[in-house]
C-alpha cells in the first residue's frame, strides 16, 4: 500500500467538554494505547477511509477491537466499553449503550463471515487464475496489517510474511480441491442434458 493515511483534522472542543465533567476515567481507559495514529482525526474521515477498503464501518472496527481486548472471563465488558467509547477510540465521539456496542460487534462479525464466503466462493469457483488469486492477496494483507498498523500494532515483518506464504498455499489447495470437484461432478452429468450417468 503506497503511503497510505488518514488524514487528521483537530477535534472540536476542549478535553473538558468532550468529558463531559462525568465521574472519573477508570485506569484500564487511561492505559489503552490503540487508534493513537489516529488520535486528531475525525469519525467521517476514519470512516471514508475503512468502507473505501473494507465491508466494516470505522464505529464496527473500533467496537470489535475493544471487544476483544476488554473481554473477560465472563465476557466482553459492553458498558465498560460504551460509557469510555471517546476516551478510548479518539475518532469516537459519543457514548454507547451496552446494547449498541453488542450491535456494533454483532455486525463486524457477520460482515467478516459473509466477506469470507464471498472471497472463498471467488476462489473455489475457477473465476480467478493462481496468479490472480495471489495478487488478491498481496493486496488485501496490505490493507490488513495498515488496519493493524492504525491500532498501535506491531507488525514483524518475518511474521506478515509467514502468514502470507502460508493463506497463498491455503488458496493455492482450495483452488486445486475445487477443480478437481468440479471435474468430478461434471465426469457424472452429461454436459448437454446434465443427465446422470
Amino acid at each position: 500500500m503506497e503511503s497510505e493515511s488518514i488524514e487528521t483534522e483537530e477535534r472540536e472542543g476542549s478535553e473538558e467538554e468532550q468529558n463531559d465533567g462525568e465521574g472519573e476515567t477508570p485506569e484500564r481507559v487511561e492505559k489503552y494505547d490503540r487508534f493513537k495514529k489516529v488520535d486528531r482525526a475525525r469519525y467521517d474521515r476514519v470512516n471514508d477511509f475503512v468502507r473505501k477498503r473494507t465491508y466494516v464501518t470505522a464505529r464496527e472496527w473500533a467496537i470489535a477491537r475493544l471487544c476483544a481486548d476488554f473481554r473477560t472471563e465472563t465476557g466482553v465488558e459492553m458498558t465498560l466499553v460504551g460509557e469510555n467509547l471517546p476516551d478510548l477510540v479518539p475518532f469516537m465521539e459519543d457514548t454507547y449503550t451496552p446494547q449498541a456496542v453488542n450491535q456494533a460487534r454483532s455486525s463486524f462479525e457477520d460482515k467478516v463471515r459473509k466477506s469470507g464466503a464471498t472471497f472463498l466462493y471467488g476462489a473455489m469457483s475457477g473465476f480467478f487464475t493462481t496468479e490472480e488469486l495471489d495478487e488478491m492477496m498481496y493486496e488485501v494483507t496490505e490493507t490488513a496489517r495498515f488496519l493493524l498498523e492504525v491500532e498501535g500494532a506491531e507488525v514483524d515483518v518475518d511474521h506478515e510474511t509467514e502468514v502470507e506464504d502460508r493463506i497463498s498455499d491455503a488458496m493455492r489447495e482450495i483452488r486445486r480441491s475445487s477443480e478437481e470437484l468440479r471435474e468430478d461432478e461434471k465426469e457424472h452429468e452429461c454436459p448437454d442434458c446434465g443427465h446422470e450417468f
